[in-house]
């Protein structure tokens, strides 16, 4: 569990459960980040996880995101891409560098804290599209469903699934992706490299007065 500084009780937690995911208990990861988010406040880390007695799902490793949104704008976004620790501490650490290390915004502030909405998203593994022209990339891009990781040499971003959301069509969301990845819109190099993932994203209830994390497969 978390250590005893600031505990937080994962036994007793209602379960919920995705298609891809069905052992990962979604409303403990939610309460994870945002306790994580807390513990920063005061010590400017993330919270520890003492991973004696969690479930296997919350120790196995996995990559994750997490998203900060306050009134419905983007307030922070930082994740891993590669599994590379246990689902609680990834989780623990994404969201804290997403309220106070994302470089495109100020440190979350203490009052900001109540009126934020999380969201946690698990990553599938990378998966590597080799592609012959840009135009054979565009065609097997599933909108709304494939994350997209672009790199170049030392440069690297990645569009989450969700940004489908406010980029719907693929052209639009390619060049916007090169765009965040320091590249004119119109670039194309055989130096390319892309990789798809999917995921599956926890969000806290857009309804204070909704008690469920909402969780989707993307």
């Amino acid at each position: 569990m978390i250590q005893r500084a600031t505990r937080v009780g994962l036994s007793g937690m209602e379960h919920m459960q995705s298609p891809d995911r069905q052992d990962v208990p979604g409303a403990d990861l939610l309460r994870l980040a945002r306790a994580s988010i807390e513990y920063g406040l005061e010590h400017d880390k993330p919270v520890p996880v003492d991973l004696d007695g969690l479930p296997m799902e919350l120790m196995e490793p996995a990559a994750t995101f997490t998203t900060l949104r306050l009134d419905r704008q983007l307030r922070g976004c930082c994740g891993t891409l590669e599994a590379a620790h246990p689902l609680a501490m990834d989780v623990a650490r994404s969201a804290f560098q997403a309220a106070f290390r994302d470089l495109r915004f100020q440190p979350l502030a203490r009052d900001e804290f109540g009126r934020i909405r999380l969201e946690v998203s698990v990553l599938s593994p990378l998966e590597e599209m080799p592609v012959a022209s840009e135009a054979d990339l565009l065609n097997r891009l599933a909108p709304g469903t494939d994350g997209l990781v672009i790199v170049e040499g030392v440069r690297r971003a990645t569009f989450l699934p969700k940004v489908w959301d406010s980029l719907p069509e693929p052209r639009q969301f390619l060049a916007a992706l090169k765009t965040k990845c320091g590249l004119p819109d119109g670039y194309w190099s055989e130096r390319l490299e892309f990789f798809r993932y999917r995921t599956t994203l926890y969000a806290e209830p857009a309804n204070p007065d909704d008690t469920q994390p909402v969780p989707s497969t993307m």
